[in-house]
């Protein structure tokens, strides 16, 4: 057992803890320094690396973490860094990915037909002149291959648009100094904090108008931003001619990262060159994404440099695995008192991201040594994990969406009491068939109660609606107002007759239109009124295009809210009746009122709506636990957070939001695990 915890390597047949699976991290001071020394042997070496820092997690192949389970195993080191690698006063005493120009890997930069032009140093120099001649480049780092192209040239930015399907979503950009990142975006100091740390995740920063093309982030105020986290990236930023580079996962939109040599002949199709090495990807993993909100780091994407983390829990996780949801999926496998929570998968919409998704949870059982006694599922019938699962185990257990949300946050905070939980999310399949989402919970890991929740109205199509918001209105409109609503539609969307008349039958017939209460429809129908989108081309845009109004400043005097009502339904659930908002909205739509002043009203009515519920409900139940926890999708939506926090706080309540999680799907696989922990305990017990 060597004496550097960091990584120790325990050599048993089981493997004891996760802890010391390190991830990989961005390259380090001392290792930069050496780069840039032209004395020194690795001197602008693309893979420069050290005992903390360079690839870990992405090149172990199997457990113990050593050399020669790792793909670096093909690459025999050399005698002078043997002797570092031996040495244990050297910084690279055992250090797994050494080595040097001499016995380290090598870059190739090829052309569409295959052809290689260049390498090592050359093909870096050559890249860089391609890129400024606008060209597209797929560009192999520590998870996979990006693709890069000139920020500042529109058309290249068109053109890779176009190239990997992705019309609207917002592109990371990777930026050659935190001076740079100054002159394109505001950044707080616990901002740089974010991008200076060993993870080096991109980081969603409000950016400066009129500096980057308007292509980059369509309609919205913000700009993921990173900073080079390789030897190569810094390379890369050498000459004086490039300073901001798009950096986006190579992939066409829902599909699996491109990582192995195998995968060139599509790159082929989508970019001008690729410039590759041979130090082999074995567990491919995208960049980590996270924003801070004024008080804390909140994870949007969590992967490169935080994965592999595991979570210490008092529930008997051991043996279970909980498979995560259908959106932004991950997972996670307990190991005796540890969850193993996965990287971002993705989305599980094709049969390429299901083969994906099942591939890296065999291999995850395979390393931590877990066959997975019990195996959790989203409550959903139509979820993938449902077909999974019993590949797995029978022995498969159940879990609502938000009830998994709620204690998903639970966890997150080291909360064990019943409490509060308001769950503003997307779509959720629910206990009565219908579909969930904004919903107030009362409970824990062994059970919980719907209190309150969103009047439903029907969804036209069901998914189709989800990627058409304005779908989401009419079915609002139709429901709420039989004899005017039609026409109220007609008003706003006057290019959907024909479609409209369709819906309307639909309705009437309850032809595919389940029931849905969920706050991201909401949003959705609410930014399709007002025209900002009727059409989202990637998951959330509606509500993120909605919200990104709300960062203009001259809103913050606004603290009107629209009117709304709360009732009692025949399950003694509160019900939250959204319906006279929807009609103010509309008519100060047709009288041309400020659309940011209706968006501001429309959030402050959702935040004091949501904080009056929690007041009635206690009023109601005194004997409840005056403890809220905040989780769900909607609450990516910092205003959202922030006001709700603060009204419940001002009341007494003591509020808890996400810390290191996403508080949307990305972070369901805890909930799930911790719930099937205790359902797993109560089976037992009945053996």
């Amino acid at each position: 057992m060597y004496k550097d915890k960091a990584i120790q390597i325990i050599v048993k047949e089981k493997v004891e803890s996760t802890n010391w699976i390190p991830a990989d991290a961005a390259i380090c001071d001392h290792c930069f320094e050496e780069m840039e020394d032209p004395d020194n042997r690795r001197f602008q070496y693309p893979f420069i690396s050290c005992r903390q820092c360079g690839p870990r997690y992405t090149v172990i192949d199997r457990l113990p973490y050593h050399r020669l389970n790792t793909t670096m195993k093909e690459l025999p080191t050399c005698l002078e860094c043997k002797v570092e690698y031996e040495t244990p006063s050297n910084r690279r005493h055992h250090a797994q990915s050494i080595c040097c120009p001499n016995c380290g890997p090598t870059i190739t930069l090829f052309d569409q037909s295959g052809e290689s032009l260049a390498e090592n140093h050359s093909a870096i120099t050559q890249t860089i002149n391609l890129i400024k001649r606008g060209k597209i480049i797929a560009i192999k780092g520590i998870g996979g291959f990006h693709l890069a192209c000139d920020a500042y040239q529109k058309k290249a930015v068109d053109q890779l648009r176009l190239r990997k399907k992705r019309p609207q979503k917002p592109l990371a950009i990777m930026v050659k100094s935190l001076e740079v990142a100054r002159k394109l975006s505001y950044i707080s100091s616990q901002e740089e904090e974010l991008l200076t740390s060993p993870e080096k995740p991109i980081v969603l920063l409000r950016k400066k108008e009129g500096v980057l093309p308007s292509n980059l982030a369509p309609g919205l105020s913000t700009i993921g931003v990173m900073l080079p986290y390789t030897p190569l990236h810094h390379l890369l930023f050498k000459s004086n001619t490039l300073d901001c580079i798009v950096m986006t996962s190579a992939n066409s939109s829902g599909l699996p990262i491109l990582y192995r040599d195998d995968h060139l002949k599509y790159l082929q199709n989508i970019a001008d060159y690729i410039m590759t090495h041979n130090r082999e990807i074995n567990i491919p993993i995208d960049d980590s994404v996270v924003q801070y909100d004024g008080i804390q780091k909140r994870y949007v994407r969590r992967a490169r440099g935080f994965v592999p983390k595991s979570f210490h829990t008092t529930s008997n996780v051991d043996q279970i695995i909980a498979l995560g949801g259908n959106q932004k999926n991950t997972f996670s496998i307990g190991k005796q008192d540890k969850i193993f929570m996965s990287a971002h998968v993705g989305d599980l919409e094709n049969e390429e991201m299901i083969n994906f998704f099942e591939n890296h949870v065999h291999r995850s059982k395979k390393w931590l040594g877990i066959k997975g006694q019990y195996v959790a599922v989203d409550k959903h019938p139509r979820y993938v994990s449902n077909t999974i699962a019993p590949k797995i185990n029978h022995n498969i257990l159940s879990v609502q969406h938000h009830h998994a949300h709620h204690v998903s946050c639970m966890e997150d905070n080291g909360l064990k009491e019943p409490c509060l939980g308001i769950i503003l999310d997307g779509t959720g399949y629910g206990n009565d068939g219908n579909i969930w989402g904004f919903e107030f919970l009362y409970g824990d890991a062994k059970s919980f109660k719907r209190l309150a929740h969103l009047q439903y109205t029907p969804l036209p199509g069901g998914e189709k609606a989800v990627q058409e918001p304005w779908r989401n209105a009419v079915g609002m409109l139709l429901y709420y107002w039989p004899e005017k609503g039609k026409e109220l539609c007609m008003k706003l969307f006057p290019e959907r007759v024909k479609e409209i008349n369709i819906i309307e039958k639909m309705i009437a017939h309850q032809i595919n239109t389940p029931l849905a209460g969920t706050c991201g429809r909401l949003f959705d129908a609410v930014s399709a009124i007002l025209g900002i989108c009727s059409t989202s081309t990637y998951e959330g845009e509606a509500a993120i295009k909605l919200s990104e109004y709300m960062n203009e400043t001259e809103l913050e005097s606004i603290h009107d809210i629209y009117p709304f009502h709360l009732q009692t339904n025949i399950a003694n659930e509160l019900q939250l009746d959204l319906s006279p908002m929807i009609d103010q909205i509309i008519q100060d739509k047709i009288q041309q009122q400020s659309i940011p002043t209706i968006i501001k009203k429309f959030h402050n009515t959702l935040v004091t709506s949501c904080v009056q519920i929690i007041l009635k409900l206690v009023e109601n139940k005194p004997e409840l636990n005056r403890t809220v926890v905040l989780s769900g999708g909607s609450f990516q939506n910092l205003y959202l957070v922030k006001e709700i926090q603060k009204g419940l706080q001002k009341e007494g309540f003591n509020v808890y939001p996400h810390k290191n999680v996403p508080c949307h799907d990305g972070g369901l696989s805890l909930g799930q695990i911790i719930i099937a922990a205790h359902k797993a305990e109560n089976l037992r017990k009945d053996l």
